[in-house]
């Protein structure tokens, strides 16, 4: 890992936990004085995270935190309801007992961090998860498009667990679909999935209307072609 990966690693995890937010500007200077690194490669590493769109550099102020929209969380979720459904179908046409044993494995990392309150590293499990269902597609730019799409959605909030749902129901969630998986039902692995995708993706719009984004489901509704049964109308 070169210097300017490293400096956006560190980088990408004080967006994560809140230590960098959208309220604050930073600059290069105070990065690397932190991160005991000359200001080259901490400039590269947080234009590798700008283009991104993890962050956005404002003139003379320095760089803060790019908080999604209703819009952008509703685009990024039409896409991975796209795409992961059709991967996931491929591992479960797939079925060999090393993927299921990798992704046993994850669950059970999952299940894990649950029981001692971890959210790091039930998030890690969880990407890992999605990640090891994605590979089954061949397509090393899916993989990559994905984890840079729910690199994206993180900036909510480290994750929906204790939130808005608990770490058992995300948990609970998974489980079916490797269930499917291992059953070698493609369908039935795409659709659960699909629940899934779609069970996160509405209480993060929720999060971001709670947040303010007054047309967060209007956005939702638009891309994603359904009224979440969640949506309701704030008395004003």
């Amino acid at each position: 890992m070169s210097l300017a990966e490293e400096a956006a690693a560190q980088v990408r995890a004080w967006l994560y936990d809140g230590t960098i937010g959208r309220d604050t500007f930073h600059s290069v200077p105070e990065v690397a004085q932190r991160l005991g690194m000359s200001r080259s490669p901490v400039r590269e590493g947080l234009l590798g995270l700008a283009e991104a769109g993890l962050i956005e550099f404002v003139p003379k102020r320095g760089f803060r935190a790019v908080r999604p929209t209703g819009q952008d969380i509703a685009e990024i979720f039409a896409l991975r309801l796209a795409l992961e459904p059709v991967a996931t179908a491929d591992a479960a046409r797939d079925g060999s007992a090393d993927l299921l044993a990798r992704l046993r494995r994850h669950l059970a990392a999952m299940c894990d961090a649950a029981d001692r309150d971890d959210d790091v590293s039930f998030a890690a499990a969880d990407e890992h998860l999605h990640a090891t269902i994605l590979d089954c597609a061949g397509n090393r730019r899916l993989t990559a498009l994905i984890a840079g799409l729910r690199d994206t959605t993180r900036l909510i909030g480290a994750s929906t667990a204790d939130r808005s749902r608990s770490r058992a129901d995300i948990l609970a969630e998974h489980e079916p679909i490797v269930a499917a998986i291992a059953a070698a039902d493609p369908g039935l692995a795409a659709r659960e999935m699909r629940d899934h995708l779609l069970a996160t993706g509405r209480l993060l719009i929720e999060q971001a209307q709670d947040d303010g984004d007054e047309s967060a489901w209007e956005s939702w509704a638009a891309l994603i072609g359904e009224a979440p049964a969640r949506h309701t109308v704030r008395q004003v």
